[in-house]
């Protein structure tokens, strides 16, 4: 088993096993159909109302100067790995909703559904993502003239990923850490909280 593969406790989706986030991608272009299509399944998520209150500001490669504005919206860690893949995005977040102006407080859970879609099927046709926090939402709003009450709130390095042992050696470390998680028992409770679910406490035959 590929070292990034999931080790699972109990029987999930392949795609889900297989999806991880590298810090090392390959310098080829993703072919704007697949975009589309990463796009697309974004645009299917659930939402609260069907408010659908996600947008994003994509650049990519080819074109040098959008890619450089988006990336100056990255904090310095994010830019020094994040220059290398051949699609950067902003996912912006309204804050509010369009139908009557009140607080959306679904709005960051709905932006993270939508991403979940994205990084499903963005797996599914041999590409990988890289989610970050650290990007710095003020100079997304100067950069783009973003409006009131949205927000830039998260940020996605799309590509191939690369090899690596092609990767400088902090690069290199992250990109061959085996994955780990918490198991079940740690945040699924029944009863009060802390007290694990009988269901997560048990294995699979």
């Amino acid at each position: 088993m590929n070292i990034k593969q999931a080790a699972t406790d109990h029987p999930i989706l392949g795609l889900l096993a297989e999806r991880w986030s590298p810090c090392g991608f390959e310098d080829r272009p993703v072919p704007e159909a697949d975009l589309r299509s990463l796009f697309e399944a974004a645009r299917w998520a659930a939402s609260s109302y069907n408010e659908q209150p996600w947008n994003y500001l994509v650049a990519t490669k080819e074109n040098v100067t959008e890619f450089g504005r988006l990336l100056s919206c990255l904090v310095e860690a994010n830019q020094a790995w994040a220059k290398a893949a051949p699609v950067l995005v902003l996912g912006v977040v309204s804050l509010r909703f369009a139908r009557n102006q009140k607080d959306n407080r679904a709005a960051v859970h709905d932006l993270g559904l939508a991403a979940g879609n994205l990084v499903v099927e963005a797996t599914a046709r041999g590409l990988s993502v890289h989610q970050m926090i650290g990007l710095l939402p003020d100079k997304a709003r100067e950069v783009y003239q973003i409006p009131e009450h949205f927000e830039a709130w998260t940020a996605m390095a799309i590509g191939y990923k690369a090899d690596p042992a092609t990767l400088p050696d902090a690069l290199k470390e992250r990109d061959l850490s085996p994955r780990q998680r918490k198991p079940l028992s740690k945040f699924v409770f029944t009863g009060q909280w802390g007290q694990p679910s009988p269901f997560a406490l048990q294995r699979d035959p």
